[in-house]
């Protein structure tokens, strides 16, 4: 039991709240002076740098070129049919199979062929014999010349005959018209074969064309000589090179384009029917100041890039020349050695603090869009 006199009690809580109080002060105000140097020194700091990555502005070869696609198509191909009806005796080559021209593809039956000669010949002979009678005949005035006149005719008929008879008998052996690949067989020992019937697909792969339907505005660019690179999605990683083959001279007023044919050398790896990807360099800059195409801004406006200069972004206002291969030329607006961001571009504006990430901007091939786009 507290045996102290109420007066003592009460300067005793006094007291306590005054400690208390004061505790309380000096707390607040050493709470708020972190605070205030925090925001001092955030201040003091500046925003956030972005993060980027920079290539250099390069002089490099830059070519000029018109890129389209086509399916290539053998320069020659050929249905083959047969001249004559008949049986199919024997078929002697197989799909895939190389041929050459005049080469036996199949036997027809050759009887009836061989009959209807026979025939032409003996009347050809008949003919010929009554000639030569008739001919010494009309020297002793034994026969008119008349008679002579018609019986020369008969003859030159017969002969025609029995040529027709042995041309027939030589379709019974239905030979390849061109040479080529055996593409497609549609016949089979013992088929009978209708005349005219296709039996036969031959191309001729050795030499391969991919037609181009160009616009009209390219026409002056374009003429026969010019080198064509081709890929096909069939064969990736490989590059093939041809020329332009022929350029029609008129444009088509359906469409506004007008035909470019380029030919390649077949051989076996390029094959009827793949789709490919041309181009046609029509121009070639031998040393232009160029930059990555995902170095440009995608913003709707006029050609333009970031630079980094002093640690700051700054947008650069472009006038382009060719684009080839990821690469555009810049005709003003940049000079070699400048640095151009190519990611992370998404994200800046003028005037944005920047960080480049790497020791020191590259001159490298253009590289992929960053995931911060």
């Amino acid at each position: 039991m507290d045996r102290r006199s109420p007066v003592l009690q009460r300067a005793g809580l006094r007291t306590l709240a005054l400690g208390l109080a004061l505790a309380v002060s000096l707390g607040a105000c050493k709470g708020g002076k972190e605070e205030a140097d925090s925001k001092a020194k955030a201040g003091q700091q500046g925003p956030e740098a972005t993060p980027v990555e920079v290539v250099k502005a390069v002089q490099r070869p830059i070519a000029a070129s018109y890129t389209g696609t086509a399916a290539l198509e053998p320069r020659a191909e050929s249905q083959v049919v047969a001249k004559t009806s008949g049986v199919a005796l024997a078929v002697l080559v197989e799909e895939g199979q190389k041929v050459e021209a005049g080469q036996p593809l199949v036997r027809l039956d050759p009887d009836r062929a061989r009959l209807a000669l026979a025939q032409a010949e003996a009347q050809l002979r008949k003919l010929e014999n009554n000639y030569r009678r008739a001919q010494q005949l009309v020297a002793q005035q034994l026969i008119s010349a008349g008679e002579v006149d018609q019986m020369r005719y008969d003859l030159e008929n017969a002969r025609a005959q029995h040529q027709m008879a042995k041309l027939e008998l030589s379709y019974t052996t239905v030979v390849a018209p061109i040479s080529g690949v055996i593409a497609s067989r549609s016949i089979k020992p013992g088929n009978f074969v209708q005349i005219n019937s296709p039996i036969f697909r031959i191309v001729d792969s050795s030499r391969l064309e991919a037609t181009l339907n160009v616009p009209e505005r390219e026409i002056a660019k374009l003429r026969p000589g010019q080198q064509v690179k081709l890929a096909a999605d069939a064969l990736p990683g490989q590059e093939f090179t041809g020329t332009v083959d022929r350029v029609a001279p008129v444009v088509d007023t359906g469409t506004g384009t007008f035909r470019v044919v380029a030919a390649f050398s077949g051989d076996d790896a390029l094959q009827p029917g793949m789709f490919t990807r041309l181009g046609i360099n029509y121009d070639q800059r031998a040393d232009a100041l160029v930059v990555p195409r995902t170095a440009l801004l995608e913003d709707g406006g006029e050609p333009a890039v970031y630079v980094v200069r002093d640690g700051k972004a700054a947008r650069v206002g472009l006038k382009l020349g060719y684009d080839d291969a990821g690469w555009v030329e810049v005709r003003e607006g940049l000079k070699s050695g400048d640095a151009v961001v190519v990611a992370g571009k998404a994200a800046l504006r003028e005037g944005s603090a920047v960080q480049v990430l790497g020791d020191a901007p590259r001159a490298a091939a253009p590289v992929a869009k960053a995931a911060t786009e």
